[in-house]
């Protein structure tokens, strides 16, 4: 059994903690579903004031939806559109404090108000992108998409 409890005093620390725990979670696992599923699972339980967390996948030119934690999500974004498809095209981080003024925002959730998402890339190839909501405007700060952005870069080796 997994019991991974992350209540870190500061952010720095909260982040180093989430990525040692997905190490944890994804050493010697193979499967790419099953390591997006735990760490989908893991962001949810350790980050606070997110209303989604997971991932969308790279099938063919088209981002498909992977394993989260969340509401019902949308299942096919084109690249370029939305902020997801806008990470997935530029393969560029991308944090919006007000999903409502980003242009072509896609509203699969109407509580959510800010968002963080990062493209996952190995040797130039998009993968993935990790999706994370807020229900609150301007969520996302400097340190947690530096957080993401190394929890990205394991994902990257693993997926």
């Amino acid at each position: 059994m997994y019991d991974f409890k992350t209540e870190a005093a500061d952010k720095a620390t909260l982040y180093k903690d989430l990525l040692s725990a997905a190490e944890g979670l994804t050493a010697g696992e193979p499967d790419p579903i099953a390591n997006m599923a735990n760490v989908a699972a893991l962001i949810w339980e350790t980050l606070p004031d997110i209303n989604w967390a997971g991932f969308y996948r790279n099938v063919d030119g088209e981002l498909v939806l992977g394993p989260f934690q969340g509401r019902p999500a949308c299942i096919r974004i084109p690249f370029g559109t939305g902020v997801c498809g806008a990470a997935a095209a530029s393969q560029e981080v991308q944090r919006v404090d007000d999903v409502h003024a980003f242009p072509g925002h896609i509203a699969c959730d109407a509580a959510s108000a800010s968002e963080l998402v990062v493209p996952i890339v190995r040797d130039g190839k998009l993968i993935a992108v990790l999706d994370i909501d807020s229900p609150s405007p301007a969520r996302f700060s400097g340190e947690d998409e530096a957080g993401c952005v190394a929890l990205g870069e394991l994902l990257a080796k693993v997926l």
